[in-house]
């Protein structure tokens, strides 16, 4: 399995800088949220989208793919009651979804709560079906792009749509597409699941539903940065035969941001070693 950093982490860098530090802690590609790239990545030229992808690959890096899809342009929803609102972010998840082919990246991760949330005076069942139509409009432009689409499920404390590994499960089998899939992230898993992670995937990951993983953990930190155990989650994607990217997004940057990605990719390196 290769693991990469989310690249908001060095978010303070330029990209081409943040490629370079990855690459000489270890990592094997960045997950970039598009909005560390500019106010409209979704409409970022061919010349910049080659310089992007250009600035890895003469790292030595990857970029992985793509995440924190919606922050960037404002006013977005994927279950806004209003037509042009769920209009306007298929065009740009559309959009998204192309760059990410561009950057040469196989995933969209899709978490950005805020975009998500149903609100107060909505019913929570008719918000459901506007995402699922929303999610239906972009799977097959994944799919032709060769890049998999995954929902992924939230804390309560983030948002209130699509909180578990099953809530997820439900929307992936409602839109029935190979391309569109979910994901686990350990930060959010343990806190909102009521099993422990390796047992959540050794539920889960054999389903063929699970396409990604994000570590991080629950307190918000870097793997190896809190209490949690991580031996026992990579045992389970090892047994359960993951070798697909594991994506490291610390939120908490302690005591900074360098020397969280340096401390997490170290830790997960000693993991994996220990495992073998």
């Amino acid at each position: 399995m290769k693991i990469a950093l989310c690249n908001e982490v060095l978010g303070d860098m330029e990209f081409a800088a943040q490629c370079e530090l990855a690459a000489a802690l270890g990592y094997e590609g960045l997950e970039v949220a598009p909005f560390t790239l500019n106010e409209n990545p979704h409409l970022l030229g061919a010349n910049d989208r080659a310089r992007i992808r250009r600035s890895a690959t003469e790292a030595g890096i990857e970029i992985t793919g793509l995440h924190w899809l919606l922050v960037t342009p404002k006013g977005l929803s994927i279950n806004s009651k209003e037509p042009s609102i769920r209009e306007r972010t298929i065009d740009v998840l559309r959009r998204l979804i192309e760059l990410c082919a561009d950057l040469g990246g196989k995933v969209l991760v899709h978490g950005s709560p805020a975009q998500r949330q149903v609100a107060a005076d909505d019913d929570p069942a008719e918000a459901w079906l506007r995402a699922r139509d929303t999610f239906t409009a972009v799977a097959d432009n994944a799919m032709k792009a060769g890049i998999t689409y995954c929902i992924e499920p939230l804390a309560r404390r983030e948002t209130n749509f699509i909180n578990t590994v099953a809530e997820a499960v439900k929307m992936v089998e409602a839109i029935d597409r190979p391309a569109f899939r979910t994901m686990i992230d350990t930060c959010s898993a343990g806190v909102t699941e009521v099993v422990p992670l390796d047992e959540l995937i050794d539920r889960w990951l054999p389903t063929g539903n699970i396409a990604h993983i994000q570590v991080n953990d629950t307190n918000r930190r870097g793997p190896g940065q809190g209490s949690n155990q991580f031996a026992p989650i990579f045992a389970a994607l090892k047994r359960n035969g993951y070798y697909r990217v594991v994506a490291v997004e610390p939120f908490d940057y302690f005591p900074d941001s360098r020397t969280a990605a340096a401390q997490s990719i170290g830790y997960i390196r000693g993991v994996l070693e220990a495992l073998k």
